[in-house]
Order: structure tokens, then C-alpha cells, then sequence
């Protein structure tokens, strides 16, 4: 079986001064494998086919041009370690060398035992910058493909706590049966309206599963108030008022419901400061909560009940802008003029598809503005 051979260091000379060039060159080339030019061109010719560990180069050769021969090899070969021949220079030439991106000297005139000290010293810092590379990019590209992994976890949690949720409302809605895909589509309209009013995209689950929740309180309020076909007494009234209160303790100690919780308690909140359960006034009041009082009123309006037919969504329109200011956020109300009756339609259409065809609601109101975005390219 024959014995593998390891392949030599290798090592440029930069040396016009043959002499010198010679002693270098029959000195290192046993142990390295060695190159020899004469100019910072046919130096800079090896490099960009070649690699080198280090590089033994006569200072004034390689300062030339200022540093720019030093920063050039540097781009080419970053790991490359640059040994610089030098007779007496300055310390603030020797500092600006190292700054450039020098690693050693040799002072002439040199012995053949200081040559070979700065060549180990070189061939070790090459090494060193390369072993380093190397390990940082391992680092960052599995830290790449964990986080891919963790974000991949948390979607499946968040997914399968979405199926969870959704399962909770639509039994909730069983028991009012005025509300029956209510919560399905002021999801969605939720969404749509707060793409246009521009909140940021973390707030968006907080708002989807908010939205989806907002009525989970009146699991607290008796069938006897939820369910009546008349119109509610002043003490039914007042315990309906209190399913805000029941959502968010129902809510309050679930971490990934923290966002959502703002919104379950502060959606009858007016922007006046007339609303319930707290009486929170203008901007006291979540931006998403804000959001979703729109919504809610928008589709309350526009539903089919068993005792009315869903009014015209102009006559909505023009509930939800006499109401700005008192009621509703006026620039929200403004946010909303601007989004098309297409939109909502769309989005009403889209909410009632069944379960398992919907995973994230997020995923619908992208869908439609990807398509608007693109429809405008093209247009």
C-alpha cells in the first residue's frame, strides 16, 4: 500500500534582488513549495490562479504604491500571512504596514534562523485566520439551520394552537345564533384593514387570534342573556357588559395569548371614552382593539340575522363615518374608506371555507394583497 503524501505549505517570494532571492528561495524550498517573481504584477498573476500560505516580500517593492499591494493581496487571499524585507524604517512605517495588514518583519541584514521563526510564525497565522473562518461559518450556518428548525417548531405550535382556537370559537358561536361565522370573518377583515392602516407585522398574530377570541367571555354570561329573543333589561345588560372582564381572566395567564388578550377586553372601548369595561378613551386604547371595533360593527351591520336583513355596505359605510370620533378611531374609519368593495367581498367569501382549507388567516389576507400587487405591476 503506498504512503500518502501530504501536499507542501506553499510560499511566494517577492524579492527583484536575486541574490537575496536565491538564499530565500534554496533555503525554504525543501520544506515549502515555492515561487519566486520579481514584481508586485507577476506576484499579483500567481495569485489570481494560486493560493498562498505566506508571502516573503521586499518592503519596498510591495509599499511601492503606498499600501495598495498589501490590501490587494488581502482581497485575493484574506488568510494570507505577508512577511516584509526591510532595512531601518520608522515606527509609524512599521504601524502603518501592520494597520495595512502586515504580519512580520525581517531586518536586513537577517540570519537564516530568524527566517524561518517569522516563516513558522506566518504558516501558524494562516492557520489560525483560516481555521477561525472556518469554524465561523460552521457556527453561523448550523445557527442558519437551527433557527430554521426552532422557527419551523414554533409555526407547527402556533398552527396547531390556531386549529385549537378556532374549534373553541365556532363552539361558542353555537351558542348565539346571530354570530354564527362572525368570528371567521372579522378575522380576516381585521387583517385586511390593518395592512392598510400599516401596523407592524408582529402585532398581526396578536390581532388574528384576538379577533378570533374577542367574544370568549360570554362563556360567563347565562344562555338564559345570550340567547333571549327580546331585547335585554338594564341588569341583563349589565352582566353582557361584563364578557370582556371574563375573556381577559379566561385569557390573562396564557403566554401565548398576551397580545391577544388586549384586544378580547378593550373591543367595546370607544374612542370617546364612553365604552366598556374600563372606559379607556382614544389612543389609551390598543391599536389593534381600535382595529377591531371597525371590523366588528362593519360585519354586525352587514349580517343576515334571523330578525333583519344585513343593510347595503354604503349604509355601513356611512354608520361607520358618522360614528369616527366618537365611536371609532376617525383615522382608522378613514383607513377603511380606502380599501375596495372587492376586498371584502373576497375576504367574506374566503372566511367561510371550511376549517382544515384555512390554516392561518394571515395566509388569506396575504394572498389577496399579493394578488392586488401584482394585478398593479402588470397594469
Amino acid at each position: 500500500m503506498s504512503e500518502t503524501i501530504e501536499p507542501k505549505d506553499r510560499l511566494l517570494i517577492m524579492e527583484p534582488d536575486e541574490h537575496a532571492g536565491n538564499i530565500l528561495l534554496d533555503f525554504l524550498n525543501p520544506r515549502y513549495e515555492c515561487e519566486r517573481v520579481v514584481s508586485t504584477g507577476d506576484a499579483f498573476r500567481l495569485l489570481s490562479r494560486d493560493s498562498f500560505s505566506v508571502i516573503i516580500s521586499n518592503y519596498n517593492l510591495a509599499t511601492a504604491a503606498g499600501f495598495d499591494f498589501i490590501s490587494t493581496v488581502k482581497s485575493l487571499s484574506p488568510h494570507t500571512a505577508i512577511i516584509l524585507i526591510c532595512e531601518d524604517i520608522s515606527a509609524n512605517e512599521t504601524i502603518a504596514a501592520f494597520r495595512a495588514g502586515a504580519t512580520d518583519f525581517l531586518q536586513t541584514p537577517f540570519n537564516l534562523e530568524e527566517v524561518e521563526t517569522a516563516v513558522n510564525k506566518g504558516f501558524s497565522e494562516h492557520e489560525r485566520k483560516r481555521l477561525y473562518d472556518y469554524f465561523q461559518n460552521s457556527v453561523e450556518d448550523l445557527t442558519a439551520i437551527e433557527t430554521a428548525k426552532i422557527e419551523k417548531n414554533i409555526d407547527e405550535i402556533e398552527n396547531s394552537y390556531r386549529v385549537t382556537l378556532k374549534a373553541v370559537a365556532q363552539a361558542l358561536e353555537t351558542r348565539d345564533f346571530e354570530t354564527y361565522g362572525h368570528s371567521e370573518r372579522v378575522v380576516t377583515f381585521s387583517l385586511r384593514l390593518a395592512h392598510e392602516v400599516g401596523i407592524k407585522k408582529d402585532l398581526m398574530r396578536d390581532l388574528e387570534l384576538g379577533a378570533l377570541l374577542h367574544d370568549v367571555g360570554k362563556i360567563g354570561v347565562p344562555d338564559s342573556i345570550l340567547r333571549k329573543p327580546a331585547k335585554l333589561n338594564e341588569k341583563e345588560w349589565d352582566k353582557m357588559k361584563l364578557h370582556p372582564i371574563h375573556g381577559f381572566k379566561i385569557l390573562r395567564d396564557i403566554p401565548f395569548l398576551e397580545g391577544a388578550v388586549k384586544i378580547v377586553s378593550q373591543h367595546h372601548e370607544r374612542w370617546d371614552g364612553t365604552g366598556y369595561p374600563l372606559g379607556l378613551r382614544g389612543e389609551n386604547i390598543d391599536i389593534c382593539a381600535r382595529i377591531f371595533s371597525v371590523v366588528d360593527a362593519f360585519d354586525t351591520m352587514i349580517s343576515d340575522t334571523v330578525y333583519r336583513k344585513g343593510r347595503p355596505y354604503q349604509d355601513a359605510l356611512k354608520e361607520l363615518d358618522r360614528c369616527a370620533g366618537t365611536q371609532f378611531d376617525p383615522a382608522i374609519v378613514e383607513a377603511f374608506k380606502e380599501i375596495s368593495v372587492a376586498d371584502w367581498d373576497f375576504l367574506r367569501k374566503r372566511s367561510l371555507k371550511k376549517k382544515q382549507e384555512v390554516v392561518s388567516f394571515q395566509d388569506v389576507v396575504a394572498e389577496l394583497i399579493t394578488s392586488q400587487e401584482n394585478f398593479e405591476m402588470v397594469h
